[in-house]
């Protein structure tokens, strides 16, 4: 498939909007200096503005590049990708050129006249990522862009996210690609999206983001746009496609993913309530409690409703085991205060095992009246099995997907607004949660609760950094190394970043 970028003018004609006007003849007062501002890194709409205002002071700006160019202006690029530009363009002596930053034309219009192209202004070959910045030190990022690694298990990422504007509209994209199932656009967003959460400041100048990894050209468009304009239309365009709107609908019911999505679209059908309507569709025992239960399961969960479940979890789990050690996993673990369903990693640290622990739970939760579905996935765990390849791959441990009847009266939602409306669906004493269940053996118990602490790009980026980084391989349940030809054992999470060689990362700094 071919990268097709929409060029930043063609982003404003289509909202309608328009360049700056400028009369289209000016009188060059300045000879001697013939200024081309690169468009690399810096996007058409910039480039085109900033040659009119030059022009429109007097400076002879050329569109292209030619013999009579005496300065060439760049934005975010070092002089060796200012060089490797010009071979590029059949350059082979680039000393005839000034080479500046784009501050030396800024500052050649601020004063009206050109500036001596100072050593502050010059690329040059030992200069750093951020040629030219005669920025106060107050100003500059705390978090510099050098430090900050394209790996998210080795950035600290807490819920305090500065730059949400930015990465909702990633998030966006990504998810449309991952509608589209295109894997290499999604994990682009995805990836940069990560790499801003982590950011302790807020993004407000391209320069901000200059050295930063993964940042591709689609990404910097986005960012350009929502700097410029307070918001990014293709991320707009995208809630307002017919196709998205859809697969949006689909997915958010319990038990539809992709491909399903993509089989009800093909059949013609857009909404849930035309899905609901066509009577020839044959929907699976999963898909049948997500449309029972859509409003409850649709709904957050709120952190007293887990704390809630979890206490049903743990006693239930602990009548027959009683030395069980059942933890809440997910987002929740990482200090979110609300979720769209919980997760539990059930282990026994001792001696004693039981096979048929899950059935037996969900025995008692039936005969307690709490089961609404369940669905459990029988263990294919093999011990010395190497670990998967495949980033997202789905492990071999026993688990249940369930959902379960939560009484009200259970919860204190005393902070919570309850003011609205009261409609009928709030008649009912009780709501429908979503609870997944693991099980694994105590010995594979840090890598799974690992894997299932999450974050999703967390948890790619750390098996990820295992096999390009540290030539080993990681899921959730074994950690194995290549050259020695091993299984690393671990009894902690931290002893399995210390195998990596990684500065252990908190469970509430994984939010990538």
């Amino acid at each position: 498939m071919d990268r097709i970028r929409t060029p930043a003018s063609q982003r404003k004609r289509q909202k309608g909007m328009h360049s700056p006007k400028f009369s289209g003849s000016y009188e060059v007062k300045f000879n001697n200096f013939v200024i081309f501002i690169m468009q690399r890194k810096m996007g058409m709409t910039r480039r085109t503005f900033l040659m009119e205002l030059a022009r429109s002071k007097g400076f002879r700006v050329e569109s292209e590049l030619s013999d009579s160019v005496t300065h060439i202006v760049a934005e975010n690029n070092s002089y060796p990708e200012v060089l490797d530009w010009l071979r590029g363009q059949a350059v082979g002596d680039s000393s005839r050129f000034e080479l500046l930053d784009i501050s030396w034309l800024t500052a050649c219009m601020e004063a009206g006249r050109p500036v001596d192209s100072e050593m502050k202004y010059r690329l040059m070959e030992q200069a750093n990522r951020y040629p030219a910045l005669n920025t106060p030190e107050s100003e500059v990022p705390s978090c510099t862009a050098s430090k900050v690694s394209q790996y998210s298990c080795q950035r600290k990422t807490t819920l305090n996210n500065c730059n949400k504007k930015f990465t909702d509209a990633f998030e966006i994209m990504a998810e449309n690609y991952e509608f589209k199932e295109n894997e290499i656009f999604c994990l682009e967003f995805l990836r940069a999206a990560s790499v801003l959460k982590s950011l302790p400041f807020p993004v407000t100048r391209m320069k901000d983001i200059q050295g930063l990894p993964c940042m591709g050209d689609q990404v910097r468009d986005v960012i350009e746009e929502i700097i410029e304009d307070g918001e990014s239309s293709r991320a707009k365009d995208v809630l307002n496609d017919e196709r998205y709107k859809s697969f949006k609908q689909f997915t958010s019911v319990f038990g539809v993913g992709v491909k399903t999505s993509e089989k009800w679209f093909r059949m013609g059908l857009r909404t849930l309530e035309e899905v609901k309507a066509d009577k020839t569709l044959k929907l699976s025992k999963m898909q049948r409690a997500g449309f029972l239960y859509y409003e409850d399961l649709v709904s957050f969960v709120s952190k007293a409703e887990a704390d809630a479940v979890s206490l049903i979890v743990k006693n239930t789990v602990c009548t027959f085991l009683p030395d069980a050690l059942v933890t809440i996993t997910g987002g929740f673990r990482r200090g979110k205060k609300i979720g769209h369903d919980i997760d539990f990693l059930i282990t026994n640290p001792g001696p004693r095992e039981d096979d048929e622990l899950l059935h037996k739970v969900v025995d008692s939760w039936k005969k307690q009246g709490l089961l609404l579905y369940c669905d459990i996935i029988e263990s294919t765990f093999v011990k010395e099995q190497i670990p998967s390849r495949e980033v997202d791959a789905m492990d071999h441990f026993q688990k249940c997907f369930a959902i379960l009847k939560l009484y009200k009266p259970r919860v204190d939602n005393s902070s919570y607004n309850t003011s609205k409306k009261i409609d009928m669906a709030e008649v009912k004493d009780w709501k429908a949660i979503r609870v997944d269940l693991v099980i694994t053996p105590f010995e594979q118990y840090a890598y799974a609760l690992l894997g299932w602490t999450g974050s999703r790009q967390f948890g790619r980026d750390l098996r990820r950094y295992a096999t390009h980084e540290r030539k080993m391989m990681l899921d959730n349940h074994a950690l194995y190394d290549k050259r020695k030809r091993i299984f690393l054992k671990a009894g902690s999470e931290e002893e399995i970043f210390a195998h990596l060689g990684l500065d252990y990362v908190e469970p509430w700094e994984r939010n990538a």
